[in-house]
Order: C-alpha cells, then structure tokens, then sequence
C-alpha cells in the first residue's frame, strides 16, 4: 500500500493547518482555524502532524458524502481505526488494535451493531425515563445552594457513570472505574505521550479483566436487559475474541460516558455564555427537545472521526489516494455557515438544530443517541421543575485533545429564578 506521505497533492490556496493539536481545545481557539479552513480550503491536506499526514475536512456536505461510502471510506481497526490517532500501514510502539463495531466495515460491522442497537431502541429507552428521573433529581437534590461545586464532577460524571452502569448491569460500587476507563481509553493524545500506551493498554486490561468478570457471571443465565446478558445471546458477539471483547466495551464506555457527560457540561457552559438564550429557555419548557439538540451540535462531545481511503476517489474535485487518512471534523461541520447561521452562538428555537452531526451520519451514526438525548432532556427538565440555574464561575479546565471535546473540570454556584 502507497503511504500518503510518498504522493502528491494538489496545492491547498492556503498554508496547511493542523487542527489535530491539542492546544487549539485545551486552550479552546480551535473556532478561527477551522473557520478559515471552511472559507478557504474546505478539504485540505495536512502533510505533517504528529499523527501523520492527513486529509481535514471541515464542511458538511462533503462529511456526509463520506459517510456515505462505508466501501470507499472505511472505519477498519485493520487501517487505524476511527480517530487520528493511529497509523494506516504502521503499528506505534506498544500498540495492540482492538477491533470494536465501530471500528468495523461491512458486514462484520452488521452483525454486531443489530446486537446491540435493540438495547436503545424506543421501548427500551422509554422503560428508563423513570429511572433516569429519579437519579437525576437525587442528584440536583444533593447539590448546595449558594456554594460552588465542580459541575463536571458532582452532576455530569455522576449522572453518565450511572447511566453505564445500568446498562451493563456493572457493580454500582465500582461505577466510577467505568470513568476512568474511558477517560484513558478515549485520549489520542496519551498515544504519543512517553508512557502512555503502556497505561492505556493496562487501563484496557483491568477493563476487560473487570468485564470478562461480568460476562463469566452471567453465563448460563436466562433472560437480561442489559448489555452483557444481550451479546451473550447473539451469534455476532458470544464468540468474540478478548481483542473484540475488550474494543467493544472501550467503544460503549467512550460512547456512553464522553458523549453524554460533556454534553451536560456543555448545557451549563454554553447557556452561561448566551443568558438570553437561557432566559428563553427558563420561560418556555417547551423548546427544551429542540434545545437539548442545538447544545449537542453547539457543543459537539467528539470532535472528529477518521475514516481510511480503499481506493483511489474524489471529494468535491479533490482527488484521494488508497491508504489516505480522511478526518472528519463534526465539531466544523456543526459550524458550517451555509447550514446553520450564526452557528458559534446557540440558538434554542433554531429549527434545523436536529441536522447536528454530533452522532455521526449513515452507518455508523451513534447507536445510543436516544439515551443521550434522554438523559440531556432530563437533566433541563428537572433543573426547570426546581427552578434551578448553574451559574459558572471561572472558565473551565478543558480536555486537551482533538477527539473528546469537553471538559475537565467547571465551577459553577447554583441559584434559583
């Protein structure tokens, strides 16, 4: 296979920006770059970064276009996967590819997603509402008044950790690994960190050894709802290997946790940064469904995803070669002027708010985005039942990668309106 670093390219009108650093989101500046990259070269080529050359793409129409041509455009665990992280035609020191479902193609990729996707379907989501309810206003019962707290902390890690550990049905006392576990396990950045693969992959062992536990506990066990009990009874998953067992536990963690929990973070910065958006929504609990989708496009939890060229194509008159790396970068497209006006500020009556690419598009689009929106949906709900409003204190401290986009920490002190 040709690498991209050996082919020529076809000169971008403007120098190459490399987008993946981390600064750009620790330090939260990644706004202009990429609104220049959508102005000016919409698909560019980035011939160095420390994740190797790739190719940006920054608008929507041409994400959803590759989105759409799983067979041109491969998500493979086999060519890197499905962030910047990872070679095409190289391993990193250290490195053992865990083959997740995401990380998959056709038809390997079929099977095991109609596994799990049953799990979030409509009745299912629905038989959690209460539940989730009930957690979420023990929590916002518990929070001090007043007095400032660490919103990421005490509300969105709380909330998310014990969604996932309903779902899989995991030790409610050892709930809070599943954070750590994906905190580690979803940080491209630690890759290259002196290391850091040796801590994710131990992370990604204590992880499996932890669900191999579970799995081992369940067997031979009728019925269950959760997770487990689900890829235990199916013929895509009972079978798969500990590489597969361990990548398709990191991909639900990941999903189930960064998504979600930055997102609630999300909610509290964002609104903080537009009152009068605020102010629209604690007058009118009707526009929260379509507030809760305009804070996931505004926030866009997961930054990015990469997908590997199979054959020599063309996007938007830019040729590709085989063996190319291609990121897709949500968090711009969520930008895109030509789809959403105005799309740096959050907008809770915008009305195409729900054409987000926060979850992804076409097969791959997220399997758990009902539960996500559920649980945001909740959190605003009950917060306007209280008549609560988290006001932040200090900017937060942000996560320092290109891949979850969201939050480390956020101080906030709590009021009534």
């Amino acid at each position: 296979m040709a690498t991209a670093a050996t082919l020529d390219r076809t000169a971008s009108p403007i120098a190459p920006i490399d987008v993946s650093e981390a600064a750009l989101y620790a330090e939260d500046r990644w706004q202009a770059p990429f609104r220049q990259l959508r102005a000016e070269a919409p698909i560019q080529y980035v011939p160095d970064s420390k994740f190797g050359p790739y190719w940006s793409v920054s608008t929507y129409k041409p994400i959803v276009q590759i989105e759409a041509l799983p067979k041109i455009f491969s998500s493979s665990y086999e060519y890197g996967g499905i962030t910047v992280a990872f070679f095409v035609d190289k391993l990193l020191e250290g490195e053992f590819r865990m083959p997740m479902f995401i990380a998959m193609d056709p038809p390997q990729h079929t099977g095991q997603r109609r596994t799990i996707a049953p799990a979030f379907g409509p009745s299912e989501v629905a038989a959690m509402r209460d539940e989730i309810r009930q957690r979420t206003g023990e929590v916002l019962d518990s929070l001090p008044i007043g007095e400032p707290f660490d919103w990421v902390e005490k509300v969105s890690i709380e909330l998310t950790t014990g969604m996932l550990a309903r779902l899989f049905d995991f030790p409610w006392e050892e709930r809070h690994n599943l954070t750590r576990w994906s905190d580690t396990l979803g940080d491209v950045e630690l890759l290259h960190a002196p290391g850091g693969m040796e801590k994710r992959n131990a992370d990604a062992y204590e992880m499996g050894a932890a669900f191999t536990q579970l799995w081992q506990s369940k067997l031979g066990q009728e019925g269950g709802s959760d997770l487990i009990s689900i890829m235990l009874r199916s013929d895509a998953m009972k079978e798969m290997s500990e590489a597969e067992f361990i990548g398709n536990m990191i991909l639900l963690i990941v999903g189930g946790n960064d998504t979600t929990r930055n997102s609630m973070s999300g909610f509290v910065y964002g609104l903080n940064q537009f009152p009068e958006q605020r102010a629209k929504l604690e007058a009118n609990p009707a526009l929260i469904s379509n507030a809760v989708s305009e804070l996931i496009r505004w926030q866009t939890p997961l930054a990015h995803m990469r997908r590997t060229v199979l054959e020599d194509t063309e996007v938007d008159g830019v040729h590709m070669k085989k063996g190319d790396k291609v990121v897709l970068w949500y968090l711009s497209a969520n930008r895109d002027e030509s789809v959403f006006e105005d799309g740096d500020s959050i907008n809770v009556e915008r009305e195409n708010a729900r054409r987000h690419l926060s979850f992804g598009y076409g097969i791959h689009r997220c399997v758990g985005a009902r539960v996500a929106e559920l649980q945001l949906t909740t959190l605003l709900e009950e917060m306007g039942k209280r008549r609560l409003r988290a006001n932040v204190l200090a900017e937060p401290s942000r996560v320092a990668a290109s891949f979850v986009h969201g939050y480390k920490t956020l101080q906030v002190e709590l009021s009534h309106y």
